[in-house]
């Protein structure tokens, strides 16, 4: 046992209680991050602009400021990418995270000296949560490996640039750095394909005690390990006992992780952006993540079901209710305002504030009215395939409005990694869980205006071979779980199993 093991567990649990004084106090410490955020803000041009020096209450911060998304504040970040100081925060970022965006090409999220170390903090308190409630830091001394993106950094008018990930790799602490993998050669290589060989190559001799990253890569990456050595993950690396994760809800690939790694092992789930880092799951015993409050964020909610009314009910953490679906709005220290990620989230606890993520409020199926959301979707195959041999590498669904005959439906892109016996009772069974969920659905079906969901399957290594031709091949992209549209649909026709 080394001197890191042995010091780890009582710092540790000296965290823990540090974040719990905040956790338990979630309204006062909110109150105090607003009149911090507010007050070093009054000075930039979003503050002038939006009067921030006359903001005394969140009722006076509505009233002034807009909620609006990446094109919202574009104008402002635009001339903070030009070079201009005090825009959106005092000062210069000291990065931009680059993010590709579906409606707005390129985006740049500034990350200031403010924000950036709540993004390594969190990081690093996630695990300190684990060995605080497992009274085990055993793994500190095996290998880490973070599947990320490049640490090659451009400059942006003497800002650097890179993927979030990319930016994080430079603030591993030292005490990792021996135990970190792969090397930084192998992390710099863009092409995907070529660094998960390296990376296998690198790891497969190693004492790999914990593996992170986007669950579909990670995936990729055990099934060339199993392939190149015929063995299973554990059998590889017997020290391997927990998994990080974030991005995506895991459930869908939990059993074909499980198959893959030869046992249990436990999971960290962390919900990283750009934009923040907002939670990370604090212990293995509760659901959902603990919301971090004391992070240079202040949150906002917003009903999913009114969000796209004129005006939509807008709420701070107090007035926030379980089992509700609520858009997640950001107020931060990188000088984002008002801002609307995208994602949607639901409490699953209010002491201490733990979320669970929904799905994505553009991420939905309504085209016949019947307002489908990932949540749902999600919850409709995980349940069907429980207790069985299937196994899901990946999927997405879409409407399918203009059949070649008969009524309409939804249709479900499943690449299996285990096929059912029997395609059509599943489908029947994923579909009476639709129905059972969303009242909508159950309306349309019964009414005849929709039959039941149709599911193509995938060929194996369909949905990788998907994303290199639309040339979003890569740890950081991932395929949305639900779309309204065909977009996807209509290029997935191309990699179906004969």
């Amino acid at each position: 046992m080394s001197v890191k093991t042995v010091f780890a567990i009582p710092f540790a649990k000296q965290v823990r209680k540090r974040v719990y004084k905040w956790a338990y106090q979630p309204h006062k410490t909110q109150e105090k991050v607003f009149k911090k955020l507010i007050s070093k803000a009054k000075k930039t041009a979003f503050g002038k602009d939006h009067n921030f020096d006359t903001i005394q209450s969140y009722s006076d911060f509505k009233k002034n400021v807009p909620v609006h998304d990446y094109e919202g504040l574009r104008p402002y970040v635009d001339r903070i990418v030009a070079g201009e100081e005090n825009v959106l925060w005092k000062g210069k970022p000291i990065y931009f995270a680059k993010t590709s965006g579906t409606t707005s090409g390129a985006k740049y999220i500034p990350i200031t000296k403010d924000s950036m170390p709540t993004h390594i903090k969190a990081a690093r308190n996630a695990l300190l949560f684990y060995i605080a409630e497992t009274n085990d830091a055993s793994f500190v001394d095996g290998k880490m490996i973070f599947l990320q993106g490049s640490p090659v950094l451009e400059d942006k008018n003497g800002v650097k640039l890179g993927r979030l990930s990319g930016i994080v790799a430079h603030y591993v602490p030292g005490y990792l750095q021996k135990n970190r993998l792969p090397s930084w050669e192998t992390n710099c290589i863009e092409d995907w394909d070529t660094k998960v060989n390296a990376i296998v190559e690198e790891t497969i001799d190693k004492d790999m005690t914990v593996i992170s990253g986007i669950p579909s890569w990670v995936q990729m990456y055990f099934e060339k390990l199993i392939e190149k050595t015929g063995k299973t993950i554990t059998e590889l690396f017997p020290n391997f006992n927990f998994f990080i994760y974030g991005g995506v809800n895991f459930e869908p690939y939990k059993n074909k992780f499980e198959a893959l790694i030869g046992k249990k092992v436990d999971y960290i789930e962390l919900y990283p952006a750009s934009e923040g880092f907002i939670a990370y799951q604090d212990s293995q015993k509760e659901k959902g993540m603990l919301l971090q409050l004391n992070s240079g964020i202040f949150y906002e909610f917003i009903p999913a079901e009114d969000f796209f009314n004129e005006h939509p009910t807008r709420i701070s953490l107090e007035d926030v209710q379980l089992g509700v679906n609520y858009v997640i709005i950001l107020n931060t220290n990188a000088g984002l305002w008002g801002y609307n990620i995208g994602d949607t989230v639901e409490f699953t606890s209010l002491l201490p504030y733990r979320i669970k993520v929904t799905g994505r409020i553009k991420h939905f199926i309504s085209a016949f009215g019947e307002h489908v959301i990932g949540k749902e979707v999600e919850k409709a195959l995980n349940d069907s395939i429980k207790g069985t041999e299937t196994n899901v590498s990946e999927f997405t669904v879409a409407p399918q409005v203009n059949p070649e005959e008969g009524l309409p439906y939804h249709e479900w892109f499943i690449e299996f990694e285990n096929e059912p016996e029997d395609i059509d009772a599943l489908a029947a069974k994923i579909d009476a869980s639709m129905q059972e969920q969303n009242i909508y659905y159950f309306d349309l079906i019964e009414g005849k205006v929709l039959r039941p969901l149709v599911i193509r399957k995938v060929k194996k290594g369909g949905f990788h071979e998907y994303m290199k031709s639309i040339g979003k091949f890569g740890g950081q992209n991932k395929i949305p779980q639900l779309s309204d549209n065909r977009k996807i649909a209509d290029v997935l026709q191309n990699f179906l199993k004969e």
